[in-house]
């Protein structure tokens, strides 16, 4: 994990009885959590997201199965990521735009958000987020 990475760790503490995973608002995450919402259900040839946001920051993980996110920061920089383990999540920030594929048949993807959901708040099109980035 590079220093200009979204990955971060998740603290796990596992005992025979299974695995405890802690995300600590004040500790783990660089906003106030005001929504949280899951995926589940979804399919591999079916990719999600596919947008960016104004104003929210995100924290995603896959708490059972695996997925692949594909980033695109406001710089250029773009960059995959496979979350396949509750152990770590990705940091969405804003103006990022994101898109996630490859889900294994288990994937729950849990999503710990700044701001409740605000349609305007969206970016859909990706030569709209385009034109916004570059100024």
């Amino acid at each position: 994990m590079t220093e200009a990475s979204p990955l971060k760790a998740i603290s796990t503490f596992p005992d025979p009885r299974g695995t405890l995973g802690v995300i600590e608002v004040a500790r783990d995450l660089p906003f106030e959590v005001e929504r949280i919402y899951f995926v589940t259900g979804l399919q591999a040839d079916l990719p999600r997201g596919f947008h960016a946001h104004h104003r929210t920051r995100q924290f995603a993980v896959c708490v059972a199965g695996s997925c692949r996110f594909v980033m695109a920061w406001p710089d250029g920089r773009r960059e995959d990521f496979i979350l396949d383990s509750a152990a770590q999540g990705i940091l969405i920030d804003r103006m990022v735009w994101h898109e996630m594929h490859d889900f294994s048949e288990d994937c729950v993807l849990l999503v710990l958000a700044d701001l409740p959901y605000d349609e305007a708040d969206y970016i859909r099109r990706r030569d709209a987020w385009e034109a916004l980035v570059r100024g």
